[in-house]
């Protein structure tokens, strides 16, 4: 068998440790300097790692790469291991390029990398990394309530906006059956899945008056799913005044106010004309408008076409997000009570509507009958969700939608007053 020079150099070194020990004579050969008799130089210019170091933590998602920056230089062993002892499967290049890990990084583990390379002229380096791979965060899923805390009408719902979407059976149930909902009178209701980030909540019928409402959430810390875990959320207390509902007969032409079930003002009004049909079914106030500019633009309707119009606005009580509103109409005075001119909104006279803008509040119901318009959507305009039947708004529910019209014992419980 045929040694190489560098083999037979390395072998006759280790005999002459092994003869001259006693003695401490080093292994030096005959002072030829040969590169292999010195110390190995740090080599911290000749390689480079992709891992972090210093306060920073390596992602164990990602494997460990060392290279030589040097053409003329090449890395020839590398020893990773961890505080357990676990070492590090890699692979090197044939030409010594470059090292990369075979193996997943542990996680929130602390690793050495011993480097050992070898210069043009073959003098040893070496080089030594420590650094510590994280904790993968686990997903936190966050929940924001709405509305924002205060007093609002007996047709609030109550939202739920998820911060990552939740769409498995399984998953939903578990967020579900930690979102709580207090109601004092105590009341039958249920969450509803709007989408995958989105759950509504409301009674089976309006709220009561003046009632007390409790929201909070008991999902922090629980598994939702895999590698997703419920984070802190901010709790809400809500209040309702008065049942205010305002009914608005589009064939009549009157709208009829009513305060706890008692009639306190009918008021001549004018809905949508044909092509702009007001939409028919129950919608909540979003919000109030002093002053609005309403432009036919912002509905889709040409600049100087017929429809067109471009007018100043007050008293505006908003009801949907596309633009519909209670609000003074002065130019239609004429017809109000008796047609319907308008582009879709309500509209009164500046007295009425001034009126009806200081008795309503965010929440309150506005009930539109008899028009050829469509029905309000549940979901995406505004506050629909009155005119999903009962039944139906249960089946949107992932604990209540294989249940019965009476319920479950869970629908007590979750709407128990607190105490």
């Amino acid at each position: 068998m045929t040694h190489s020079p560098r083999l037979r150099t390395v072998l006759s070194c280790s005999l002459l440790i092994a003869s001259l020990a006693a003695a401490g004579t080093a292994c030096s050969g005959s002072g030829d300097g040969h590169p292999l008799s010195a110390a190995p130089y740090d080599a911290a210019d000749q390689v480079s790692f992709n891992a972090a170091t210093g306060t920073s933590k390596a992602d164990p998602e990602k494997p460990l790469e060392i290279t030589a920056r040097n053409k003329d230089g090449r890395i020839t062993d590398v020893t990773a291991s961890d505080a357990a002892g676990r070492y590090l499967a890699g692979e090197l290049s044939a030409d010594g390029s470059r090292w990369h890990s075979t193996a997943p990084l542990a996680a929130g583990a602390r690793y050495t990398v011993k480097v050992a390379t070898e210069d043009e002229d073959g003098a040893p380096g070496a080089r030594t990394l420590t650094f510590e791979t994280s904790v993968p965060p686990r997903k936190r899923l966050m929940v924001t309530f709405g509305p924002k805390a205060g007093t609002y009408g007996v047709g609030q719902p109550v939202t739920a906006e998820l911060s990552v979407p939740v769409k498995g059976e399984a998953a939903r149930a578990v967020v579900e059956r930690a979102l709580k909902v207090r109601s004092e009178p105590a009341v039958q209701g249920s969450w509803h899945w709007v989408d995958d980030k989105k759950l509504h909540f409301r009674p089976k019928e309006y709220w009561p008056a003046n009632a007390r409402i409790t929201v909070r959430s008991t999902l922090e810390g629980i598994k939702v799913a895999d590698r997703l875990y419920g984070g802190p959320a901010k709790p809400l207390r809500l209040s309702t005044g008065d049942r205010i509902e305002a009914i608005t007969d589009a064939g009549s032409h009157q709208m009829t106010v009513l305060r706890n079930g008692k009639v306190i003002n009918t008021i001549p009004v004018t809905t949508g004309k044909p092509g702009f049909s007001t939409r028919n079914g129950v919608k909540v106030v979003l919000g109030k408008e002093y002053f609005v500019r309403m432009r036919g633009t912002t509905v889709g309707i040409a600049e100087g076409t017929a429809d067109s119009y471009d007018l100043p606005v007050y008293y505006a009580t908003r009801v949907t997000w596309s633009g519909e509103y209670v609000h003074a109409a002065p130019w239609s005075v004429g017809s109000q009570g008796s047609a319907n001119v308008s582009h879709g909104c309500t509209g009164m006279s500046t007295s009425n509507a001034a009126w009806f803008f200081k008795t309503v509040r965010e929440g309150d119901i506005v009930k539109v009958v008899n028009s050829a318009g469509n029905t309000m959507d549940p979901f995406g305009n505004g506050f629909g969700d009155w005119n999903v039947p009962w039944d139906k708004w249960r089946k949107g529910s992932a604990l209540l939608a294989g249940l019965g019209e009476g319920g479950s014992p869970v629908d007590a419980a979750r709407l128990r007053p607190e105490v």
